[in-house]
């Protein structure tokens, strides 16, 4: 395929490069004091009422001073270069219903909570299970491992820091848009190969068209949008399972080029999340990466993150086959693990 048969190269603010934005500063904001103030009494507001995480909503967790910071947050995630990141929390470590609450009301402002597993966890907990991903079930946030830059199932993914590493675990963002721009330029042979449909392994959570794996493009392009889709573990270990084929020769190379243009410092900005920080990212235009880590001695000590996937009221549109992973692709009510039987909660506890 030759470059006047793919979507033209991307422009605007979501094709970046690492250096450029680290150098601006720009996507990182801080809290005043008030708005602090306001989010930790809506907090405490929705525990004395004993309202659980998960049925907290924007009208039981109102912020009328720092709804327009959350409201140019989410701007900047679908409309600028693709996520923003908010300090000036406190962790509340020690305190996970207080931590849960903050978080899971400033997302309410944001969009709707999506499953993120096949028990329904509207509320995720990242951090080392002591397990393995050599288990065909074990998802690689809960280990130590390196996740290597990939997107998650939602319009936007969210965290919130509780407690770092005792080193490593650094957080890495590169723009999909930027990597696509430079296989444009460099091999659009091997981009051609990106935009055509790829097994992905569902790692044993089986929704309800009951296949072990979906069969999505790593790039879409869809009504002006192009939008990435990427699990980079997930598309190789997908030939393990039951009618999915061994992946060619020209898709290896395809895989092996986005994944060295996501790991090259050019293109991704690599920082650490300090406790009480969040992160929101548009997973549409971005990939997201955590480096390999090593965990403190003490278990009460372990790194330790919150997670939410969105799905946001006015993102971009999807086209039909993102329903094989999001479950349907209506815009404000789309993605997550949806299984057959599963409950909607929010854990206060890793499971």
């Amino acid at each position: 395929m030759n470059t006047f048969d793919l979507p033209a190269k991307v422009t605007g603010p979501s094709a970046w490069y690492g250096p450029d934005v680290a150098a601006s500063g720009d996507w990182l904001v801080t809290l005043s004091d008030h708005q602090v103030q306001e989010i930790e009494d809506a907090a405490k507001s929705v525990i004395e009422r004993d309202v659980e995480v998960a049925a907290i909503t924007r009208e039981t967790f109102p912020l009328p001073q720092t709804a327009p910071l959350i409201a140019d947050a989410l701007e900047q995630c679908l409309h600028g270069r693709g996520f923003v990141a908010v300090r000036g929390l406190k962790s509340y470590a020690d305190d996970i219903r207080m931590a849960a609450s903050m978080y899971y009301g400033i997302g309410t402002h944001m969009g709707s909570a999506r499953s993120q597993n096949g028990k329904g966890h509207v509320l995720g907990h990242v951090c080392d299970l002591g397990l393995s991903t050599t288990d065909g079930s074990v998802r690689i946030y809960q280990t130590t491992e390196r996740q290597n830059y990939h997107t998650d199932s939602c319009d936007v993914v969210g965290l919130m820091s509780l407690r770092g590493a005792k080193s490593g675990g650094l957080s890495g963002l590169v723009s999909s848009m930027t990597i696509y721009n430079e296989m444009y330029d460099a091999r659009p042979d091997l981009l051609a190969e990106l935009m055509q449909p790829m097994a992905t392994d569902r790692r044993g959570e089986i929704t309800a068209d009951g296949r072990a794996y979906f069969e999505i493009p790593v790039f879409n392009y869809h009504q002006g949008h192009l939008s990435g889709l990427y699990a980079p573990h997930y598309i190789r270990s997908a030939p393990r399972l039951d009618g999915v084929p061994p992946l060619t020769d020209a898709q290896n190379e395809a895989l092996d080029m986005l994944d060295a243009l996501a790991d090259d410092p050019r293109l991704n900005i690599e920082f650490a999340l300090q406790p009480g920080d969040l992160l929101f990212v548009h997973n549409h235009t971005i990939l997201h990466d955590r480096t390999a880590y090593e965990e403190w001695g003490e278990p009460e000590r372990r790194r330790h993150l919150l997670r939410l996937w969105l799905a946001i009221p006015g993102a971009r549109p999807l086209p039909d086959v993102y329903a094989q992973r999001y479950g349907r692709v209506t815009i404000g009510d789309r993605g997550g693990v949806i299984v057959p039987g599963s409950e909607l909660n929010a854990p206060l506890e890793p499971v």
